[in-house]
């Protein structure tokens, strides 16, 4: 049918081989600014897509009777193609390190503690190539928006809560957005918030004070304003106060282990840490590159200047500062590529829990970069997705 097409409309669609090769490159180079960091978090979340964009290009340049344009699309296709391969072909592989980590983490038995009407609705495998075209599917469930939980120096602090749809008694995850400090509401992530309350888990997203208007330790002093008022609250909102697990992205999974490994934390049974802010004073010095989003700036921006000038309060606002002793099971999960927290510092944060004798999981994942769950159908995702519920599941559904 091909043969049919006017030439021209045939170059037209040559040019595909040119945006596919273009947008798999972004699966292997860094965003060298911020404004263009999104292509180098979605390509590989995408790449399936990806896959099936460049397959097309090669086709339709196998058409061509043009022999130049033929060989450049060609080339371009080809090695789009590969590129865009690689982080399924990575994903067997970081599969199975992932499952070595829970077993000897978890023991070999955890998911036998698991009730299986909970494992019933668990995803099933740790990626399902349909759910990147059609999505992840979300059941209905109860959502409560705006929440005042607080209001220090007149700000006023929201909460949003997302329930099972059948009224009951739960366990609990309380999420903290990411954002540098500086940005982001409880509304974030939604699909996450909805996924797991339709889980059987009541998802109490937090707010807290930003950057560079309020500075640390303000931020850490909010989130312990939204546990006590989760503490007060906890029979209205079906929470059981024996199963609370922190989640946390970016700046906010800095902030759920600093609420959970300080001497001060309250009973908490688990901590899920997305690429968060391990040790601020090494990552000021030893910085990604490229850096996108200037981390130093943005430290400076949270804590009010460099750890020369303010050493105590970097040390204070460290997470690893305080893991000097056994701390709540932890999984730790982050990008192979990421350019904003840089992997070594949660394996390093790994060792250091392990050490103490506390139970850790680190997962990381090797083509993904930082924030790779704002795909929440993406590659990446559904790996991280996997492990998360199976590790809150261990962690609050006995």
């Amino acid at each position: 049918m091909l043969k049919f097409i006017p030439e021209a409309y045939k170059i037209l669609l040559l040019l595909l081989s040119g945006l596919g090769l273009f947008l798999s490159a972004w699966i292997v180079i860094p965003a060298p600014t911020f404004s263009l960091l999104p292509l180098s978090v979605g390509a590989p979340e995408v790449s399936p897509w990806l896959v099936g964009l460049n397959a097309i290009a090669i086709l339709l340049a196998l058409t061509s009777k043009m022999i130049w344009l033929r060989r450049v699309a060609l080339a371009f296709g080809v090695a789009g193609l590969i590129v865009s391969l690689l982080p399924v072909s990575q994903l067997p592989a970081t599969n199975r390190q992932a499952d070595t980590a829970m077993v000897q983490a978890l023991g070999a038995d955890y998911l036998t503690k698991i009730p299986q009407s909970v494992q019933a609705q668990m995803r099933p495998q740790p990626f399902v190539l349909a759910d990147v075209f059609r999505g992840i599917l979300t059941r209905q469930v109860r959502y409560t928006s705006g929440i005042p939980f607080a209001a220090p120096d007149g700000v006023s602090l929201t909460l949003d809560i997302y329930q099972p749809p059948q009224v009951g008694r739960y366990p609990a995850i309380v999420v903290i957005y990411g954002g540098a400090w500086q940005r982001g509401s409880p509304s974030d992530n939604a699909e996450f918030n909805r996924y797991m309350a339709a889980r059987g888990y009541v998802v109490w997203a937090i707010a807290y004070r930003h950057a560079p208007r309020y500075r640390f330790p303000a931020q850490i002093e909010d989130v312990q304003a939204a546990l006590a008022f989760i503490q007060q609250h906890a029979t209205e909102y079906e929470t059981d106060l024996e199963r609370i697990a922190l989640l946390g992205r970016s700046a906010g999974a800095h902030l759920a282990m600093l609420a959970a490994y300080r001497p001060d934390a309250p009973r908490i049974r688990a901590v899920v840490n997305y690429y968060g802010p391990v040790n601020l004073t090494k990552g000021y010095y030893d910085l990604p590159h490229p850096d996108p989003i200037d981390v130093r700036a943005v430290l400076k921006a949270f804590l009010g200047g460099s750890p020369d000038e303010l050493p105590e309060l970097y040390r204070q606002a460290s997470p690893i500062s305080y893991v000097s002793q056994p701390q709540p099971p932890s999984l730790l999960v982050y990008g192979g590529q990421d350019h904003i927290i840089q992997a070594k510092f949660g394996r390093t944060l790994g060792d250091r829990l392990q050490a103490v004798g506390s139970q850790v999981i680190f997962l990381e994942i090797p083509w993904a970069e930082h924030a790779f769950d704002a795909v929440f159908n993406g590659v990446s995702n559904q790996l991280a997705l996997y492990y998360t519920e199976r590790f809150l599941a261990w962690a609050l559904q006995l």
